[in-house]
């Protein structure tokens, strides 16, 4: 057959069927299923290895992530329970013992847990999901090239988010304070009532709440750490006899040293530590006391109750303050609201005669 027939034959529209002409449907041989499951019987046994090396390999990505993860948390947890159990022991003193509580210690160790273990499950199922992606040959730069750009745009937007977020995390882990202390925050000031990875709670001394950002905190004033010194000043006469101040105040701090619950408040003596100044009338001799956190101000109102007491009873004055007023009653001058006497009421003076007019002259007759 010629080209011209061949081209002729291919663009003329074939023969449309007649309508009495019916189609029926081909039923596959046994020889074609015998063929397509030989197909694949082929197919399965030039792949097998390939999809068995894959499935392996994920499983074994799979197993190592758990295990590594479930290593990694009982390894934090131990660390913490060590960490716990360093501070415990750091004093054995009375004064250390007391300095630990033990509910803010659970308290301390299970946020500084939850936020590493929460940081160690991220990075190592993060690192096994992408490892099973790249098992089944998808390209990982676009994903990473993504999540970079996306770090990068999300970092500028929320950087403040993320400087509260650090700066919590570290004040966790530094102890600095915790619930229940006393803090001076440099923007507001009272207890801590909870303590966030991003605000702190605190509530002032008129009963208000302040929501204090964790990243706006440049110092931290812990009031409730360590020890308070409670510190009373005494004036007295400048010519009062010092040893019998010192013995008297001497009295007072070690009966109230021995009282309760005064005994458990002081950690330490109420020591007389000598003159803070000397004036010309007056002395001002200067008590002072270690007390528990917080109680600094209850142990200086007893103790000046106290010292007050021990000074009446011991016939010293304590002096100081602004002068009282005088009784406007007392030596009252009954003269005080009267004019003095004037030289014009008397017609004698000189003043008086100058000041009196001519008498006219008598007329003539």
């Amino acid at each position: 057959m010629s080209l011209p027939a061949v081209l002729l034959a291919a663009v003329s529209p074939s023969p449309s069927p007649s309508p009495s002409e019916t189609t029926t449907p081909t039923v596959p041989s046994l020889q074609d299923a015998q063929e397509s499951a030989t197909n694949a019987a082929g197919w399965v046994e030039q792949n097998w290895s390939t999809w068995l090396a894959i499935g392996l390999r994920v499983l074994l990505i799979l197993v190592i992530a758990a295990v590594l993860r479930v290593a990694v948390r009982r390894a934090i947890t131990k660390l913490i329970d060590r960490m716990n159990r360093s501070v415990g022991t750091a004093d054995g003193t009375a004064l250390g013992g007391l300095l630990v509580n033990v509910e803010r210690r659970r308290q301390r160790s299970q946020a500084i847990g939850s936020v590493l273990r929460s940081v160690a499950s991220f990075l190592i199922l993060g690192t096994a999901a992408l490892m099973i992606l790249g098992t089944f040959q998808i390209n990982l730069a676009p994903l990473l090239a993504s999540a970079g750009v996306a770090g990068v745009a999300i970092g500028f937007g929320a950087r403040n988010l993320v400087t509260d977020f650090l700066s919590g995390v570290f004040m966790i882990l530094e102890d600095q304070y915790g619930v229940g202390d006393t803090i001076d925050a440099g923007v507001a000031s009272g207890e801590v009532i909870e303590v966030g990875l991003r605000v702190t709670k605190l509530r002032g001394d008129n009963g208000e709440i302040w929501y204090v950002r964790n990243g706006e905190v440049k110092r931290i004033g812990n009031l409730s750490q360590g020890w308070a010194t409670a510190g009373v000043d005494v004036t007295v006469r400048s010519d009062e006899d010092l040893d019998k101040v010192r013995r008297t105040l001497g009295e007072v701090g070690e009966r109230m040293s021995k009282e309760e619950p005064w005994n458990e408040l002081l950690w330490g003596p109420i020591e007389v530590l000598g003159l803070d100044s000397v004036l010309l009338d007056s002395m001002v001799v200067r008590v002072s006391a270690k007390t528990m956190p917080g109680k600094a101000l209850t142990v200086e109102r007893e103790l000046r109750w106290r010292i007050k007491h021990a000074f009446d009873a011991a016939d010293i004055p304590i002096v100081g303050g602004p002068a009282l007023p005088a009784d406007p009653a007392a030596d009252a001058d009954p003269t005080a609201g009267m004019a003095p006497p004037s030289a014009y009421s008397n017609t004698g003076s000189p003043q008086a005669q100058a000041a009196t007019p001519l008498t006219p002259p008598a007329p003539t007759k």
